[in-house]
């Protein structure tokens, strides 16, 4: 069984189906999802993915009801606060935003493939290796 981790941007591509010209993100992170439930792979999430999205003006509520038809799929993961101390860090050392930071630690911890196309992550590919959906569909 392979894991998978979604940047906070890929979770947006899902549920706002997110798609521009010549970049159809919502279709790629909707492909990705049902690829993953079609060979009874499992999506980790974490508390720091759900912040971000509060934080993006989504409620809890909301947040949660995205998220509940993949009950079967999701692994819930908490970020430890020794997580959140490596990525203060890392975030300030490598000028990266915390969240990716935070992010990447999870990933990692959690032995998950990363996947986001956010730039930030190629100064955390020592960290962790990241695919973008379209690489892995």
């Amino acid at each position: 069984m392979k894991r998978y981790y979604f940047d906070t941007s890929i979770w947006l591509d899902f549920f706002e189906n997110r798609n521009e010209p010549n970049l159809p993100k919502g279709e790629w992170a909707n492909k990705l999802i049902n690829k993953i439930i079609s060979e009874d792979n499992k999506i980790a999430y974490s508390d720091a993915v759900k912040d971000e999205i509060v934080d993006l003006g989504y409620s809890i509520g909301e947040v949660e009801n995205l998220l509940e038809p993949l009950n079967r799929i999701l692994i819930f993961v908490e970020a430890t606060k020794k997580q959140f101390g490596k990525a203060k860090d890392l975030s300030a050392r490598r000028s990266v935003p915390l969240f990716d930071a935070l992010h990447a630690l999870i990933a990692r911890d959690n032995k998950a493939i990363m996947v986001t196309r956010d730039a930030h992550f190629k100064k955390l590919k020592d960290i962790i290796k990241y695919k973008r959906p379209e690489d892995i569909i």
